[in-house]
């Protein structure tokens, strides 16, 4: 098996590639087709028009995307001074932009999951909202940086991000002055990471009117267990977690042997279970051909939960991937979807690597991190509009690959 692909945390580490989009009247008939949808619900022409525009430049501007460098497509400092207002200043919202990327997106290629990740967005000032000095152990480093969390809808065709939640440390939350000059509003409070990524999963499936699908998130932070406990008491569709190998769980599978009553780490009874793996084929990285894998399934419970006994909240599927004769097992993975085959379940799970691998290919050239305001509006707004220009240049390859197999 191929090793984990490249977590968004590691992209700080790798070269933009920075290039005008191709295609472009393809981009302009999705571009006008996807706006009169996205800002529906901005109340003044000139809004609609500006949205566009900064649209538009997403995918033409050369370089960081930059309100300055944007505007430079535009007309120079008038064009910057009203697009940092239309970004930053202004006061549309942008979560039914959000509700309507999210329901075009799903309408143009159905997801098959919603996929949870985190973002990290080096800053070298410490104005911009959020950012803070703070050891990464995936880099091994020290970064002054903002952290975020993003939903994507997923499927084999097209993974693209459709809501975003910024994490604020307590240094800003209790911070009085720094909350009043990033406007942050007075409802947003301190949450752990993995609130933060429960809480930005659970806001589209309360009132989007988007199809019920899977989740797939990582579950192996300091409190991977807590995680998986709050997506079942949401009740909001299965999930499928990527887990570290010391989670600890109760054997709840007659047929393993060493069955007990005590925890043991997801390491261990996958190790009892070797002799139940079976060959399957993973979805290979980029378009690549599907890889050889070895997997086994064990039926387990989380350990019981607060209230005592039978607070466990009923039985998971835990998962070992590996390849023969590597480390065993490579990926484990926790699901309440105990009846399905490993196969598909893996399927799904590759859309973790699916994103990351389009966060580079194609959010990061759109200019998701490259914010420079200072308000906590400003950046939803920039990471919106960055988000539906990331929707243009996917679903234009899609189109591109249709019309190719029709060729």
């Amino acid at each position: 098996m191929s090793s984990p692909a490249l977590s968004i945390e590691k992209f700080e580490k790798a070269p933009r590639r920075v290039q005008r989009p191709v295609l472009a009247e393809a981009h302009d008939a999705v571009l006008n087709d996807l706006c009169a949808e996205l800002f529906a619900s901005l109340p003044r022409s000139d809004q609609r028009k500006k949205g566009r525009d900064y649209l538009w430049c997403l995918l033409g501007t050369h370089g960081r995307k930059t309100i300055r460098n944007i505007a430079m497509l535009l007309g120079g400092q008038a064009a910057e001074q009203s697009l940092h207002h239309f970004v930053s200043g202004s006061t549309w919202d942008w979560d039914p932009v959000r509700q309507a990327l999210a329901r075009y997106v799903a309408r143009a290629v159905p997801p098959h999951a919603y996929v949870v990740r985190p973002l990290v967005i080096p800053k070298t000032g410490e104005s911009t909202v959020g950012v803070e000095k703070r050891y990464f152990p995936a880099l091994g480093q020290v970064l002054s940086a903002q952290q975020a969390v993003g939903v994507w809808a997923g499927s084999a065709t097209l993974c693209s991000p459709i809501n975003w939640r910024l994490h604020l440390p307590r240094s800003w939350i209790d911070d009085e002055d720094r909350r009043r000059r990033s406007a942050i509003p007075d409802e947003v409070v301190p949450e752990s990471h993995a609130d933060c990524a429960v809480a930005a999963y659970l806001q589209i499936t309360e009132s989007w009117g988007l199809p019920m699908r899977p989740v797939v998130l990582e579950a192996a932070g300091p409190d991977p267990v807590g995680t998986i406990r709050r997506l079942r008491a949401a009740r909001r569709g299965p999930f499928l977690a990527r887990a570290g190998s010391m989670v600890r769980l109760v054997v709840d599978d007659p047929a393993l042997p060493g069955r007990g009553p005590e925890p043991l780490s997801a390491y261990q009874i996958l190790g009892l279970a070797r002799r139940l793996r079976r060959p399957v084929l993973l979805p290979g990285h980029s378009a690549g051909a599907p890889t050889p894998a070895l997997v086994a399934g064990v039926r387990v419970r989380l350990p019981a939960g607060p209230g005592g006994p039978g607070t466990d909240g009923g039985e998971l599927l835990l998962l070992g991937v590996g390849e023969d004769g590597q480390r065993w097992p490579a990926e484990v993975w926790l699901t309440d979807m105990v009846d399905a085959q490993p196969a598909p379940l893996l399927r799904i799970a590759h859309l973790l690597h699916r994103v990351d691998h389009d966060f580079g290919r194609i959010s990061d050239r759109v200019g998701i991190r490259d914010y420079t305001g200072r308000s906590f509006g400003g950046w939803h707004r920039h990471v919106t509009l960055a988000s539906a220009a990331h929707a243009v240049a996917a679903l234009c390859e899609v189109d591109g690959r249709r019309l190719s197999r029709t060729a």
